[in-house]
């Protein structure tokens, strides 16, 4: 079992380690991830220039740094693998839940795996401090590899992990709306800056994501590569656009 490991937050985050650590006792693993914290930089493929591929020291992993995007990283990392079996996208210090997957670089590592036809799994999890304990959720993180590297399992998978777990749960993805919030600020010489965040507007719906990581459920999301809204198609198909 060959394991391909990457993230978005950069290839000496803690969490990417703690993957990689539980990933060994499942199969050979090697680490491509980006050289800097690529959050929220979506499905991104970096085409305007050339890329670097760089041995790194990561514990005592085979693992190499790249100057691009997540996506950029499943690819180079699947070309020089011969055979890639699962590719796993984290733990990232942060939870990538409901419509925050749109723009989530840990899943956008997920999705290109799936592109390139591997099996692709995200893994997320929310952070209070700048200090991480992944004790409580390993033996859950163990779980969700232990099934998700077995058979007739979905391609492509979402997985978001409480601090302290109880159990497991698949779900559906929460669509409820969100609020690109736009908070305003200065730089030291007083010129505007801002960010932006993501703020709920409504609450969660039972059986979502965000439901499941509200009742300290780690939270198993099915995804698929296809964006059409059938619905939609089915009722539009039969419709005369031009004259």
């Amino acid at each position: 079992m060959n394991i391909l490991i990457t993230n978005d937050d950069g290839i000496y985050s803690p969490g990417i380690l703690k993957l990689a650590e539980i990933a060994s006792e499942f199969g050979s693993v090697r680490i491509v991830a980006p050289h800097v914290e690529q959050s929220s930089m979506g499905h991104a493929i970096t085409a305007s220039r050339p890329l670097s591929y760089r041995k790194t020291k990561v514990g005592n992993f085979d693992a190499y740094r790249v100057n691009g995007t997540p996506a950029d990283c499943v690819s180079l990392g699947c070309f020089h693998w011969e055979k890639v079996d699962i590719v796993l996208s984290g733990i990232n210090l942060g939870p990538n839940l409901g419509n925050s997957m749109w723009h989530s670089g840990t899943l956008a590592g997920a999705k290109q795996a799936a592109l390139l036809g591997v099996k692709g799994v995200a893994l997320s999890t929310p952070t209070q401090s700048e200090e991480y304990d992944f004790e409580k959720m390993a033996p859950y993180i163990r779980q969700v590899i232990a099934y998700l590297i077995g058979e007739d399992v979905p391609l492509l998978v979402n997985v978001n992990f409480p601090f302290a777990p109880k159990g497991i749960v698949w779900t559906r993805q929460s669509i409820r709306q969100y609020d690109g919030l736009v908070k305003p600020a200065q730089d030291p010489m007083g010129r505007a800056l801002y960010w932006i965040t993501v703020v709920p507007l409504e609450p969660s719906e039972e059986g979502t994501d965000r439901y499941a990581m509200e009742h300290d459920l780690v939270s198993m999301t099915p995804l698929r590569l296809d964006l059409t809204d059938e619905s939609q198609l089915v009722k539009l198909s039969g419709r005369k656009i031009f004259d």
